[in-house]
């Protein structure tokens, strides 16, 4: 059963400002216009973080011409992701979301996980596609990376 107060497909994405890797704010509202795929994740430089971040990167020409922006989003401090950045040649955005009642917690993205046994808390890979009017077109909860930027690929090309 879902939590009546997370948004979901046709509200209004919150607002909430993150923060850039440059030590400037970015939030959903800087893209009006046009489609925003915003994916949620884990940490920098852990396999499947970086398997995610990069096959973004590789589709961003596909989304531009699809009208649609990339923002990466972790709780990972702006230094870590300049870092990744640089590391991996990425060519998407990404934002830090550190502060507690942020945009993960808004969506209850951050939350409880279990790994070995042990139940700690953690982002849940997620992804949201935001329209041009900043409501939310469609939700990829728990994702798989494998496949999973092409698929918000298509759906942003669809919508």
């Amino acid at each position: 059963m879902s939590n009546p107060a997370i948004p979901q497909v046709g509200d209004t994405m919150p607002d909430i400002a993150l923060q850039t890797p440059d030590g400037g704010e970015v939030r959903v509202s800087d893209f009006k216009g046009r489609k925003l795929a915003l994916f949620f994740y884990p940490r920098d430089n852990t396999p499947g973080c970086t398997t995610e971040a990069k096959d973004f990167s590789a589709l961003r020409d596909g989304f531009a011409k699809a009208n649609t922006a990339l923002l990466g989003v972790s709780k990972d401090s702006p230094q870590k992701h300049r870092n990744f950045i640089a590391k991996h040649a990425l060519t998407v955005d990404l934002a830090t979301d550190a502060e507690s009642g942020g945009l993960s917690d808004a969506l209850g993205v951050w939350g409880e996980k279990k790994l070995y046994g042990k139940t700690y808390l953690g982002m849940i890979r997620s992804t949201y596609l935001v329209g041009e009017d900043g409501r939310i077109l469609r939700i990829w909860p728990k994702v798989k990376v494998k496949g999973h930027a092409d698929a918000v690929l298509a759906a942003a090309q669809e919508a």
